[in-house]
C-alpha cells in the first residue's frame, strides 16, 4: 500500500505540522499539482497544460511509468474509444514542456497550508491540487499462491505465475475477470462469483447466455503485430506491497501470452464467495475499494456513501483548492436521470479532463459548467472479442424494475436490448457491430415517446437511423 493510502501515524503528523515553518524555507512551487500518474491524473494534466501552459504543473506517481491514453475515436457526443498504454514520463514532459512528473510516493498531505509531503522528504507548494490515486483491491487474506490483478506489473506476474499451473481459481466478476477467463489457456478455471450469472456488473443474464458459448469454447489465437513500444521496470525495486502502476486500462491483455500446463476447461461457480481457507494458499478478492486521506491529522475530507472522496461538481473535495478526479472520488452532486458512477478507465479519464479545467478555472477566476459527459453513462469495451456498448440505464439501474427490456438477438452476432419506460428509452446495451449507439444516445438524451413504433424499433428490416439520427 502506497503511503499516501496508508493512514500517517500521528506523532508523524504532529510533527510535520510543528516544522512546516521550517520545511517552507526549501518549499518547491507549483501552480497545479496532481497525485498520480493513471488514467486521470495524467488527462488532467495533459489537459492543464492545454488549458494553461504558461503554468508549472508537478504529476506525483509511485510508479516509474504512467498511463496515456492513446488512438482516441469519437463514436458519439458523449462516447469515445481509446486505448491506454504505459509510457516513460519524459515523452509526457516532452510533449507538455510545463508539466513536469517525478516518482515519488506522499506521505503527508497539509491542506491548511497547501503543502504535500513525499516520502523522499521533499516538500511542495500548490495553489490547485488534484488527487488522483485511483483505488486498491479489497483483500481477503494473503498467501503465497495469490495474485492480485491491478496493474502492469501484476499482471506480469500472474503470467510468470500461470506457466506452471493445471488449475487456478479466478475469485470476481468484474471486467477484469471476465477477460481474464477468456484469454488463460492450457490450464483449468474455477471462475467464482457472488452473482447469478457471470459479469453482473456490466450485463444482464440473456447478454451472459449470448457469450456463454465464447467462455467454454477454446480461444483461437489470431495475434497480430504490436507497433508499440514495450516499457519494463526493475522488478528487484519493487516491493509486493507497493503500488507500481495506475490502474489497467481497456487493451490490459494485449501482447500477453496466458498459458498453463494441462486442457483449457471452464467452471463457474455462481452465487459464491471466499469464506475460509483451509490451506496455506489463500485468495484475494479482484474487488476494488476507494483509498482516501481523510484519516490524516488536520485534513477534513467529506467522505460520499461508497468511502470515496466527497467532491461538489466542480470536482472540489471539502478541503479548499484540492480536487479529486477518478476511482478515489465519489461524486456530490444531484446526477442526471442517465448517469451514475461507475468506477471504469473511460469515466476516469473523463473526469480527469473535467477536473483539468476546474482547476484552470479556480485559478483563473473563469465560470465553469458540469461538463456534457455526467449527462448520460456511457462505456465502450470488448468482452470475449466482441464490441460491447454501455449506454444510459443500461441495467435498470434506479428503476425499481418498473421497466420494459425490447431485445434483438442472433447468437453469435450481435445482442441489443433497450430498457423502455412508458415509450421512452432509458438505457441500452449493443453487443457486436451493430452501428446503433449514436442514434440510442439520441433517443435516451432526447427521452421522444416511441410507444408508436412498439418492437418494432429493433425490427432488423427498419432503418431507425434515417427516423432519429
Amino acid at each position: 500500500m502506497s503511503p499516501l493510502l496508508a493512514s500517517t501515524p500521528h506523532h508523524d503528523t504532529l510533527r510535520r505540522t510543528a516544522n512546516t515553518a521550517m520545511d517552507e524555507s526549501r518549499t518547491e512551487e507549483y501552480t497545479y499539482i496532481v497525485i498520480g500518474g493513471g488514467i486521470a491524473g495524467v488527462t488532467c494534466a495533459e489537459h492543464l497544460y492545454i488549458l494553461h501552459p504558461e503554468a508549472q504543473t508537478l504529476v506525483l506517481t509511485a510508479s516509474a511509468l504512467i498511463k496515456a491514453v492513446t488512438n482516441v475515436l469519437s463514436l458519439t457526443k458523449t462516447l469515445d474509444s481509446f486505448e491506454v498504454e504505459e509510457h516513460h514520463p519524459d515523452i509526457l514532459q516532452s510533449k507538455c514542456p510545463s508539466v513536469r512528473v517525478l516518482q515519488d510516493a506522499v506521505d503527508h498531505l497539509d491542506a491548511k497550508n497547501q503543502l504535500v509531503f513525499t516520502s523522499s522528504g521533499r516538500c511542495f507548494s500548490y495553489q490547485q491540487l488534484c488527487l488522483c490515486t485511483g483505488a486498491t483491491p479489497k483483500l481477503l487474506s494473503e498467501g503465497p499462491h495469490v495474485l492480485w490483478l491491478r496493474d502492469t506489473e501484476s499482471v506480469l506476474q500472474f503470467q510468470s505465475r500461470i506457466k506452471d499451473a493445471r488449475r487456478i481459481m479466478i475469485v470476481g466478476n468484474g471486467g477484469i475477470a471476465t477477460e481474464m477467463v477468456y484469454e488463460v489457456t492450457d490450464v483449468e478455471v474455477v471462475w467464482a462469483m457472488k452473482d447469478k450469472h457471470m459479469s453482473a456488473h456490466f450485463i444482464d443474464p440473456g447478454a451472459a447466455a449470448f457469450f456463454h458459448p465464447e467462455v467454454v469454447k477454446e480461444k483461437v489465437e489470431c495475434p497480430a503485430p504490436s507497433k508499440r513500444r514495450k516499457y519494463t521496470i526493475d522488478h528487484s525495486k519493487v516491493s509486493r506491497n507497493s503500488v507500481v502502476g495506475g490502474a489497467l486500462g481497456p487493451d490490459w491483455l494485449a501482447g500477453l501470452e496466458l498459458k498453463g500446463k494441462t486442457e483449457r476447461h471452464i467452471i463457474m461457480e455462481h452465487e459464491v464467495e471466499v469464506r475460509k481457507i483451509l490451506e496455506p494458499e489463500q485468495v484475494r478478492e479482484l474487488q476494488a475499494t476507494v483509498t482516501h486521506l481523510s484519516s490524516e491529522e488536520g485534513n477534513s475530507f467529506s467522505l460520499g456513501e461508497d468511502g470515496g472522496l466527497l467532491i461538489d461538481e466542480k470536482m472540489e473535495t471539502t478541503e479548499k483548492n484540492v480536487y479529486a478526479a477518478g476511482d478515489v472520488c465519489s461524486h456530490g452532486w444531484p446526477a442526471a436521470p442517465h448517469w451514475f458512477q461507475m468506477r471504469l478507465w473511460t469515466q476516469a479519464r473523463q473526469m480527469g479532463s473535467y477536473a483539468a479545467k476546474c482547476l484552470w478555472s479556480a485559478q483563473v477566476g473563469e465560470e465553469t459548467y458540469l461538463d456534457f459527459c455526467f449527462e448520460l453513462f456511457s462505456h465502450a469495451t470488448k468482452f470475449f472479442g466482441q464490441k460491447v456498448i454501455l449506454l444510459g440505464l443500461f441495467n435498470g439501474q434506479g428503476l425499481d424494475g418498473k421497466y420494459e427490456i425490447l431485445l434483438r438477438y442472433t447468437q453469435g452476432v450481435e445482442y441489443i436490448k433497450c430498457v423502455m419506460v412508458e415509450g421512452r428509452m432509458q438505457g441500452a446495451v449493443l453487443i457486436g457491430e451493430t452501428d446503433m449507439e449514436e442514434t440510442f444516445e439520441n433517443l435516451i438524451l432526447n427521452q421522444m415517446d416511441l410507444s408508436v413504433y412498439g418492437e418494432d424499433l429493433l425490427n432488423p428490416d427498419v432503418d431507425i437511423e434515417d427516423y432519429f439520427d
